[in-house]
C-alpha cells in the first residue's frame, strides 16, 4: 500500500500561514500584556477610589456627631448605604476603635468584629490592602475618624470587591479581543489577497521548486551557445548570458547599464534600442557577424525587450565564398560560350581551306589567356590570392571592366604567416575588388587596379599592403568613415540589402590590428588601402606605378 506523501506547501501558502501565525501571536501577546497591565491599573485605581471614599466619610462632621450619639448605627447605616450607591464602592464600614461594626451592607454583620487590619489606622494613618472579608476578596482602605482634639473616636473602611475589579478588566479585555479578532480577520483577508497574487506569480510553486527552477534556469542560460540579452523598459541590461557577452564583445559588469553605454557599433545599438521587433538582421560587432532578433515584452505597457544573438560569422564567410564560386561559374559559362564560338571559327576556317589562318587565330587566343595567367602568377605567387585574382579578372571582364595587377605587386608563396589566414585575405581583397568593379562598371575606360605587396614598417617589421583603385565616381570625403559602416551604400538597396562588404573588410582588418583607409585615386575614382602587420620580418618589395 502506497502511503501518500503530502506535497510541500507553495511559497504563497507558507507565507500566508506564517503571517497568520505572526498576527495571532502579536495580538495574543498584546492582549495578555493589556490584561495584566489593566488589572494592575484597575487595582491601583480601586485603591485610590476606596481611600478617597474612606477619607471623605471620616472627615464628614455628621459622622463625628453620629458617633457621639447613644445609637450610632441608626444614623450611620443609611448614610453608609447612600455613600456606597453614590460612589460605586461595594462596602462602607464604620466601626469603633475596637473594630466593632456600626454599619455594613449585610445588616447581620453589624455589631460584629471587623475582619482586617486596623493597627496602622489606630496610629492615625490611612492605608490600603487586599483582604478576604465577609464579602470575599476586596481592595479596601482603612482610615481613622478623629474628633476636634485629635483623638481617634472611630474607623472607616471602604472597599471594592476583587470580583468587580476582575469583571471590569474582563470587559475591557473582551472588547480588546473583539478588536483584535477584527484586526486578525482583516489582516488574514489582506494576507490572503496578497498571497493569492503571489501564487499567480509563482504558479503555485513552493520555495524548493522555485530554487530548483532557478538552478535549471542558470544552467540553461549559460549552456546555450546563442547569445541572450534581456533589456528592461529603460533599455538597461537586465540579463546577459555567456554567449551574449562573447558575441557582443563586452566584459565586466554590464547588468544595469544602458545599451548605449556598451560601446557597440551604432547600427547594432540602434537595432537594440528599437521598439519594433527585428528578425534575423545581420549586424557586425568588433570581430563577429551576428544575426539579431528582438521581441518586445509587453503586458499593457512596455516592460522590456528580449534579444537573441546568433553567430553567423562562418556562415557569412561561406556565403561570400559561395557568391565568389557563383561568379566563377558564371565566368566559366561565359568563357565556355566564347570558347565554343572561337572553336567554331577555327573549324570554319579549316573547312574553307585556310588552315594557316586557323592556326594563327587559335595560337593568338592561347597566348592571350596564358599571358593573363602569367601576369597574375608572376606578380602574386601566393596561391589563394592568385586564384582569387584570376577569378575576379574573368568576372570583371564579363562585366566590361578591365582588372589589372600593378607592376609594384610582389607576394611570394609562403610569405604570409599562419596568423593571417587565407580566408580573411579573400574576405578583404574579394570585397574590395567587388566594390571597385561595381563602382567602375559603366564608366569611361572602366578599370580596376590591384596592388599586393609587402613593405617595411617604420618601427621595424613588415606589413602587407593591399590597394584597390577604380575609375568610378569616387567617395565623398564627408562619407570617408561612414562608407565602412554596415548598411551604408550609395547604390539602391537590393532584396538582400547592401553595405555589408566594406563593413566585413573593416572587421577583418581590425581583427588583425591593421588599418583601412580610402582616398581619391590618381585617375579619379576611389582607392582603398589595407595595411596588415606581419608577425615576422619580411623583405619589402618596393612599389612603383604602372601595370604589368
Amino acid at each position: 500500500m502506497r502511503i501518500p506523501v503530502p506535497r510541500p506547501r507553495s511559497l504563497a501558502g507558507q507565507l500566508f500561514a506564517m503571517q497568520a501565525v505572526l498576527i495571532a501571536v502579536v495580538v495574543a501577546g498584546y492582549a495578555l500584556f493589556t490584561y495584566v497591565s489593566d488589572r494592575g491599573q484597575a487595582e491601583e485605581a480601586a485603591s485610590r477610589q476606596a481611600s478617597a471614599v474612606a477619607r471623605s466619610v471620616a472627615d464628614s462632621p455628621s459622622v463625628r456627631e453620629a458617633i457621639g450619639t447613644p445609637d450610632p448605627t441608626a444614623e450611620l447605616q443609611p448614610y453608609a448605604l447612600r455613600i456606597m450607591h453614590d460612589t460605586e464602592v461595594d462596602f462602607v464600614t464604620i466601626m469603633n476603635p475596637a473594630g466593632i461594626r456600626w454599619t455594613h451592607p449585610d445588616e447581620r454583620q453589624i455589631g460584629l468584629h471587623f475582619r482586617g487590619n486596623t493597627a496602622p489606622a489606630l496610629k492615625g494613618d490611612t492605608f490600603t490592602e487586599t483582604y478576604t472579608g465577609t464579602l470575599g476578596p476586596s481592595v479596601r482602605a482603612v482610615t481613622p475618624v478623629e474628633d476636634d482634639d485629635g483623638r481617634i473616636i472611630g474607623l472607616v473602611s471602604a472597599g471594592i470587591k476583587v470580583e468587580a475589579i476582575t469583571k471590569r478588566v474582563q470587559d475591557q479585555v473582551t472588547a480588546l479581543f473583539g478588536v483584535a479578532a477584527g484586526a486578525l480577520a482583516l489582516g488574514a483577508v489582506g494576507t490572503y489577497v496578497v498571497n493569492a497574487r503571489l501564487r499567480r506569480h509563482t504558479h503555485g510553486m513552493n520555495a524548493a521548486e522555485l530554487s530548483r527552477m532557478h538552478d535549471y534556469h542558470q544552467a540553461a542560460l549559460h549552456a546555450v551557445r546563442e547569445g541572450l540579452l534581456m533589456l528592461d523598459g529603460q533599455y538597461r541590461v537586465a540579463l546577459i548570458n555567456d554567449g551574449g557577452r562573447e558575441l557582443l564583445g563586452v566584459s565586466g559588469e554590464v547588468v544595469g547599464r544602458s545599451v548605449a553605454e556598451l560601446g557597440l557599433p551604432a547600427p547594432l545599438t540602434g537595432a537594440l534600442l528599437s521598439s519594433e521587433p527585428r528578425v534575423d538582421e545581420v549586424h557586425l560587432t568588433a570581430d563577429r557577424v551576428v544575426a539579431v532578433n528582438t521581441s518586445p515584452v509587453s503586458g499593457g505597457e512596455r516592460r522590456g525587450t528580449v534579444v537573441t544573438l546568433r553567430d553567423v560569422t562562418e556562415l557569412q564567410s561561406l556565403m561570400g565564398e559561395l557568391d565568389s564560386e557563383r561568379g566563377f561559374t558564371q565566368a566559366l559559362r561565359s568563357q565556355a560560350h566564347e570558347a565554343a564560338n572561337r572553336l567554331h571559327t577555327v573549324v570554319s576556317l579549316i573547312e574553307l581551306g585556310r588552315a594557316d589562318e586557323a592556326v594563327d587565330f587559335a595560337t593568338a587566343e592561347l597566348e592571350l589567356a596564358q599571358a593573363l595567367t602569367d601576369q597574375v602568377v608572376a606578380a602574386v605567387s601566393e596561391p589563394v590570392l592568385a586564384a582569387l585574382l584570376l577569378g575576379k579578372t574573368a568576372q570583371a571582364n564579363e562585366r566590361g571592366v578591365e582588372l589589372v595587377v600593378s607592376r609594384g605587386s610582389g607576394l611570394d608563396d609562403g610569405l604570409l604567416p599562419e596568423s593571417l589566414p587565407a580566408r580573411d585575405l579573400v574576405t578583404i581583397l574579394g570585397n574590395l575588388i567587388d566594390n571597385a568593379v561595381d563602382a567602375a562598371q559603366g564608366s569611361v575606360r572602366a578599370r580596376v587596379g590591384v596592388t599586393a605587396c609587402t613593405e617595411h614598417r617604420a618601427g621595424g617589421g613588415g606589413e602587407l599592403v593591399l590597394r584597390v583603385a577604380d575609375t568610378g565616381a569616387g567617395v565623398d570625403p564627408a562619407h570617408a568613415e561612414q562608407v565602412f559602416e554596415r548598411g551604408f551604400s550609395t547604390k539602391q538597396s537590393g532584396p538582400g540589402g547592401r553595405g555589408l562588404g566594406l563593413a566585413l573588410v573593416r572587421q577583418a582588418v581590425h581583427r588583425h590590428d591593421g588599418t583601412l583607409s580610402v582616398a581619391e585615386a590618381e585617375g579619379g575614382g576611389a582607392e582603398f588601402e589595407v595595411r596588415l602587420p606581419l608577425r615576422t620580418t619580411v623583405a619589402a618589395v618596393p612599389a612603383s606605378g604602372g601595370e604589368r
